[in-house]
């Protein structure tokens, strides 16, 4: 792959980047409408050069924009064009090329990558959104650094803000909605520019799971890190995505996919803190087949207010215990008493719905992931919903700000298991409350 020599880092050079790409997108349409018009559109081909110019723009740009159309990777809502575009973002994005990182090295450490450690590789091993991995050799210790791209943290905020027409053309999601939740994808997308706070995090984070069976974590070097460079252990194994592509007995998939469910679960239940960035490029199989974690960029903490009516989801039968279900409501700021009747019927009829599909896993003690679709489903609701002249007449958005990355990391969890095809024991987990009841 061709190395990047730089990457655009001023508001109006990267503005210019993203509106260019905004309007080739138009011009996609337009062509694509006029065909129609002439009975030869191909809407997969339409789909197709929409992805390749918005991922080709992104991937210029890096960062916000990049980590953007990473989390859009994982929603199967999308036409396949763009997940499998996106996807690349998650750990094969076009590197910088050596002197831009050599640049870092000697902001952030003060000296080059080979005044440090024994060997450095010239090329990135792996490039995602917010910075790239090169690996290198100390003291016979062979060692993972991961840069982050010059100018990133400083763009964000205005990158977020840029992209958003393009998040509402693609994704599933009102400007409500959008604008509501805004505040916290930026926030922790700030938290994932700042390493300092991750190599702690990770540190913590490993720590505490540990313990957990079939589960590794690499060791950090917080001499060799810095706010923009972490230096960890370098973990060898199989990238997450080429394991699940391999021809592998059951056994062995339900043997990950069991040490994938117990991870979360542990963190969910008993540490009400969660790694929020399940896509597979952040995940490998050992050759000892154990699942190794390389990465705590995104950490939820999950504030007891919002895990309490969360999570009872999987307790209450909503259909008849009205008072616990129009509590979770409320608790998820789902409802209030500002809503009319109107609202809040259909606002309970889609939640019911929707947790009908998402707590699904947890309705038994075992769970085959390879036969069930979670997002297929919620397309399919979607698109129940969609002209629902209630829903589209609400200009407010629904749901705590803070479940926003308790979902994704839900959702990221089913997809993992979902490509993996594993059966897992669902048990709750360690540290969980409640039991589950059917739904009527």
């Amino acid at each position: 792959m061709k190395e990047q020599k730089k990457i655009p880092t001023g508001k109006i050079q990267r503005a210019s980047r993203i509106l260019n790409t905004t309007a080739k997108v138009g011009s996609n349409y337009v062509s694509h409408y006029t065909k129609k018009i002439f009975g030869t559109d191909d809407r997969e081909e339409l789909d197709r050069r929409n992805a390749e110019d918005i991922y080709n723009a992104f991937s210029e740009l890096k960062g916000g924009a990049l980590k953007i159309a990473q989390m859009m990777s994982m929603n199967e809502a999308l036409p396949q064009a763009f997940t499998e575009k996106f996807a690349l973002a998650q750990f094969s994005a076009p590197p910088l090329s050596l002197p831009l990182i050599i640049k870092t090295f000697k902001s952030e450490l003060g000296k080059t990558p080979t005044e440090i450690f024994d060997t450095f590789t010239s090329r990135a091993v792996n490039a995602a959104s917010i910075g790239q991995v090169h690996q290198a050799e100390y003291q016979g210790q062979t060692l993972a650094i991961k840069v982050q791209y010059p100018g990133i943290a400083d763009s964000l905020q205005s990158d977020i803000k840029m992209v958003k027409p393009l998040a509402l053309r693609f994704m599933n999601i009102t400007k409500a909605e959008l604008d509501h939740y805004a505040e916290e994808i930026e926030k922790m997308l700030m938290d994932e520019t700042d390493y300092t706070g991750e190599l702690a995090r990770s540190i913590e984070m490993s720590g505490k799971c540990k313990h957990l069976e079939n589960i590794v974590f690499p060791e950090y070097y917080p001499e060799f890190s810095s706010k923009r460079i972490i230096t960890m252990e370098w973990l060898h194994g199989t990238l997450f995505s080429d394991f699940v592509k391999q021809d592998l007995p059951q056994d062995i998939r339900n043997h990950i996919g069991q040490a994938l469910w117990d991870f979360y679960a542990y963190q969910t239940h008993t540490l009400k803190m969660i790694h929020a960035d399940p896509h597979p490029g952040n995940f490998i199989i050992t050759p000892e087949l154990k699942l190794g974690v390389l990465d705590f960029g995104a950490v939820k903490r999950i504030p007891e207010e919002v895990y309490q009516p969360y999570f009872k989801i999987v307790a209450v039968d909503f259909e008849h215990d009205t008072q616990a279900r129009d509590e979770i409501l409320r608790g998820l700021s789902m409802i209030s008493d500002s809503d009319s009747d109107e609202v809040k019927e259909i606002i309970t009829e889609l939640f019911i719905n929707l947790v009908s599909i998402v707590r699904k896993p947890f309705m038994n003690d075992t769970f085959d992931f390879g036969s069930y679709s979670m997002m297929s489903e919620m397309t399919e609701m979607g698109e129940k919903y969609k002209n629902n002249k209630t829903l589209r007449k609400m200009n407010a958005a629904r749901g705590a700000r803070d479940s926003i990355y308790i979902n994704r990391s839900y959702f990221g969890l089913y997809a993992l298991l979902g490509s993996l095809k594993a059966v897992v024991k669902t048990d709750r987990g360690e540290g969980f409350m409640y039991k589950s009841t059917p739904l009527s």
